[in-house]
């Protein structure tokens, strides 16, 4: 199948130049073509992109997607007693078609606000993998390895074993769409003969691995009390950082734990309001990225944000280290797209996506500009980080194949979904 899209402003390469009124060709899975002038070859389908914008799709970074069941819950609390008076409680309730609607329920609202990947950490892995590769997202999705008990063998931990099967069975399923990442849920719900094995397991499969880390200033100061170093030390003394490690929030990384991410290439997922709301503090993102740093963008969970917009979180991202540093000229639109797109997809090991260029997969979004908030357009990166909502979206391709249009969903049935939902609402809240 090979698709034209004409008369585009189209973000290109790596700089996201803009082409205006441009052509842009798909075969199958990848852009073709790139160019001002109409290609001469034919197209199966030709669609007038008048007005529209196209993008590379964005990667939501780390996240929860079934806790689309739990948004709000808990609400105006720190941290801790959130997730251990409040979520968790919910959790236990829990059903594995609780998981298989709700990851359906959290990939609708991504897919409409133009999320074309997600790196996710939850339970029931093996039925989310069912449903993302039923609605033709892409998706790296991990089995989190928790454990408590310093005594414990990892062949006594059933999430271990559990972690490794997934990995084997799974990476690179349906045509590299799904890939499998092992993740430790964080330090202060592991063990050190655990994550010692786990990771030298990863290693051995150069395989990512996904953590919480530094998210609040209680984690990190009891783990320095109670290890005598950071989590990002512990974590680099048990062998995590030998693998190509990703650590989500950073919200409390110190000057030397930044210099150990450098120097071990770790990637920082930046989650802006998930750090605002739970009152968490602001991550060093500026310095992470003058240093060097991969930083990508997350939305967390619905629990805690409460919602899967990662436009929302691009603009948030933008403002609150102008803020804070009494500097406008911190992080630009750019730096922002960037790391909403293809730092995300680096981060994921997806290195021929996240970008328009000839030859990367064909993983686009576009944006209707043709609405009052976005006139006039005078700069299009500017537009797209503080004017543009999720909202705007008005397509998503995935791997070539338009998975959402105005408003349709084309690979997710959602009359069912929402009825499903509504029962699981009803049975865990009693409402």
């Amino acid at each position: 199948m090979k698709i034209l899209f004409k008369n585009a402003d189209i973000l290109v390469g790596s700089n996201f130049d803009v082409l205006k009124n441009g052509f842009l060709g798909v075969e199958n899975d990848q852009i073709i073509y790139i160019s001002g002038e109409e290609p001469n070859e034919k197209y199966d389908i030709v669609k007038d992109m008048n007005n529209k914008v196209l993008m590379p799709g964005l990667v939501n970074s780390h996240t929860h997607s079934p806790m689309v069941l739990l948004r709000h819950v808990g609400g105006g609390l720190p941290l801790h007693e959130w997730l251990f008076d409040n979520v968790m409680p919910v959790e236990e309730k829990l059903t594995q078609n609780d998981i298989r609607i709700g990851t359906r329920l959290a990939m609708m609202e991504m897919i409409s606000t133009g999320t074309v990947s997600f790196s996710d950490m939850y339970f029931e892995p093996v039925t989310q993998i069912e449903e993302i590769t039923k609605a033709k997202m892409k998706a790296n999705i991990p089995r989190p390895v928790l454990s408590f008990d310093p005594e414990e063998e990892p062949e006594s931990n059933e999430r271990f074993k559990e972690s490794i099967e997934l990995y084997d069975n799974y990476n690179l399923a349906h045509n590299g769409r799904i890939r499998v990442d092992f993740s430790i849920h964080a330090e202060y719900t592991s063990t050190e003969k655990i994550v010692r094995a786990y990771s030298l397991e990863a290693k051995k499969r150069n395989a990512n691995v996904h953590v919480h880390v530094s998210e609040t200033k209680k984690e990190h100061d009891e783990c320095k009390d109670r290890r005598g170093k950071t989590p990002t030390k512990w974590f680099r003394d048990l062998g995590t950082l030998k693998t190509s490690c990703q650590f989500a929030h950073g919200v409390w990384l110190e000057d030397e734990d930044l210099e150990i991410i450098k120097e071990n290439d770790v990637t920082v997922v930046h989650n802006p309001t998930s750090n605002m709301k739970l009152g968490s503090g602001f991550a060093r993102v500026p310095k992470m990225i003058d240093m060097g740093i991969n930083v990508t963008l997350g939305t967390d969970g619905t629990a805690s944000n409460n919602n899967l917009n990662m436009f929302e979180e691009m603009h948030i991202a933008a403002l609150i280290h102008k803020g804070k540093q009494n500097d406008p000229t911190v992080l630009s639109a750019k730096d922002i797209i960037k790391m909403a797109t293809v730092n995300g997809a680096k981060m994921q090991g997806r290195l021929n996506s996240g970008l328009i260029v000839v030859g990367y997969k064909a993983d686009i979004i576009a944006l209707d500009f043709k609405k009052p908030h976005l006139i006039p357009n005078l700069n299009h990166l500017e537009a797209i980080v503080y004017s543009a909502q999720g909202s705007d979206v008005c397509m998503t391709m995935v791997d070539g194949e338009i998975i959402y249009e105005d408003g349709n969903y084309l690979t997710i049935d959602v009359d069912s979904t929402y009825s499903e939902i509504e029962k699981i609402i009803e049975r865990l809240y009693e409402v």
